[in-house]
């Protein structure tokens, strides 16, 4: 393979479909048809998505609006799934600009958890409610190198607390050959995520200055080598704010049919994380091609309609005010409570230790409190990967619709254990109004499922499922 040519991100392509679209003023007769399209929840090729980025007048950013509210209610509902970020490690041999775990950073303090200090941490998230984390890792490991990852996700699998435990641990580490990849997958791990940053090889060049991340095809091709493994559900992203969003959306649509094409199933997720500031990063206070708040929007509701069965992570690096707006646009997954900082649920957020500054800094219960005002549904559902429903399986139960019976009753099952064992009286009250109305709504067969559930769970089971 030529080294300046990746394996399946068409640069020339992305220009032409870039250049074609802006050639004049969007077309509004263009734009209906393209959102007409979307609606049969069907997907959008790279065309459709450079039509969408033109949307710029405040008209056409509400039908956009719109439009993505009904696939994401048609598929979704009203669930919002919550977990944590867990770093267990700040250690990096990489050079990357714009983030404070850079290998040179002077001003980080370094910190690896002992598997007892990540056994606290999990105490700490369990006790707030949390049944999934994301564990994280710098791209560098202590004495037992790959190993440690593997420690730590046995640790936390194997703390419990009370009636509590974490029963999904998805992980965000460097990228692995296929041999790790299929250790990682015996540790019993939910998805596997990791992101390019940019599909601009040029910015990646010149973002990353050093370890082994310089490698952009090593980078780019590493669900190639989780999938071949055997870990069939996969979370990519790209760090808004290195390059022009409109390319890196056309990168990501191109990464994802290629995964389609090579394993017959694209990403689970999809993260939309822009730059924040990092301790001693300059960059990461002045992004390159700064994603304003409106353009973030339309990047959210444009990868909805593009890929509308394909989950949309939300973290806690944007404000609750942008969180909140978000929702509604595509995001089914969020973060809560989280900390970037080795340590941090037992120690709280220490910037000089985390790898960015938060946007939203409230607790857990706060978050639920909220959401559930909203009328979204807060789920701590861990039970499809557990049951097998991953991969190409989850989307053959998604795209019919039939998902709903499962995802529905087990977002209530696992919200009133959390109403139960970890809220607050103020955010049991509106959890319980927003369960008895979520029941309402529901056609007589979710009804049922959900209510033996409910009935389980007030009787004192948990993890129960279906």
């Amino acid at each position: 393979m030529d080294s300046h040519q990746s394996p399946f991100i068409d640069e020339a392509r992305i220009a032409q479909t870039l250049q074609a679209a802006a050639a004049g003023p969007l077309d509004p007769q263009r734009l209906k048809d393209v959102l007409a399209k979307a609606l049969e929840l069907k997907g959008l090729d790279a065309s459709d998505v450079a039509v969408l980025s033109q949307v710029s007048s405040p008209d056409q950013a509400a039908e956009l609006f719109a439009a993505a509210s009904r696939v994401k209610d048609s598929i979704y509902g009203s669930r919002l799934v919550l977990f944590a970020p867990l770093y267990v490690s700040n250690l990096c041999a990489n050079e990357c600009q714009y983030c404070a775990f850079r290998a040179n950073n002077a001003e980080l303090k370094r910190r690896v958890l002992s598997q007892s200090e990540v056994a606290a941490e999990v105490k700490t998230l369990v006790e707030q409610g949390h049944k999934r984390v994301l564990l994280v890792a710098g791209e560098s490991y202590p004495r037992r190198g790959f190993d440690y990852v593997l420690d730590c996700i046995t640790t936390v699998y194997a703390t419990r607390l009370g009636k509590g435990e974490i029963r999904r641990v998805n992980v965000n580490v460097a990228p692995l050959e296929i041999e790790q990849f299929k250790r990682l997958k015996e540790a019993r791990i939910g998805t596997y995520q990791l992101f390019q940053e940019t599909y601009h090889r040029e910015t990646y060049a010149r973002v990353h200055l050093a370890g082994k991340k310089v490698d952009y095809d090593w980078r780019v091709t590493v669900m190639d080598r989780a999938m071949e493994a055997g870990i069939d559900d996969v979370g990519i992203g790209v760090l808004f704010g290195l390059a022009d969003w409109r390319f890196e959306l056309q990168g990501l649509l191109q990464h994802i049919r290629h995964l389609e094409q090579a394993f017959g199933c694209g990403p689970h997720t999809i993260s939309v994380p822009r730059i924040e500031p990092a301790v001693g990063s300059p960059m990461a206070f002045a992004p390159p091609s700064q994603v304003s708040d409106d353009d973030f929007k339309r990047i959210v509701a444009i990868l909805r309609l593009a890929v509308p069965y394909t989950g949309l992570i939300l973290s806690t690096r944007e404000n609750a005010e942008t969180r909140r707006a978000c929702f509604a646009l595509g995001v089914s997954q969020i973060s809560a409570g989280s900390r970037t900082n080795p340590g941090g649920y037992q120690e709280q957020q220490d910037d000089v230790a985390a790898q960015f500054c938060l946007g939203d800094h409230r607790e857990i219960d706060e978050v639920v409190r909220d959401v559930a005002s909203m009328g979204y549904l807060p789920s701590f559902c861990t039970a499809c990967y557990r049951l097998g429903r991953t991969g190409a399986d989850f989307m053959e139960l998604a795209k019919p619709g039939e998902i709903k019976y499962h995802c529905d009753p087990n977002a209530l099952s696992t919200f009133q254990e959390y109403l139960a064992d970890y809220a607050t009286p103020q955010t049991r009250e509106i959890g319980e109004a927003l369960i008895a109305k979520t029941l309402e709504k529901m056609d007589a067969k979710q009804r049922e499922v959900s209510t033996k559930l409910l009935e389980k769970v007030k009787a004192g089971r948990r993890d129960v499922c279906c």
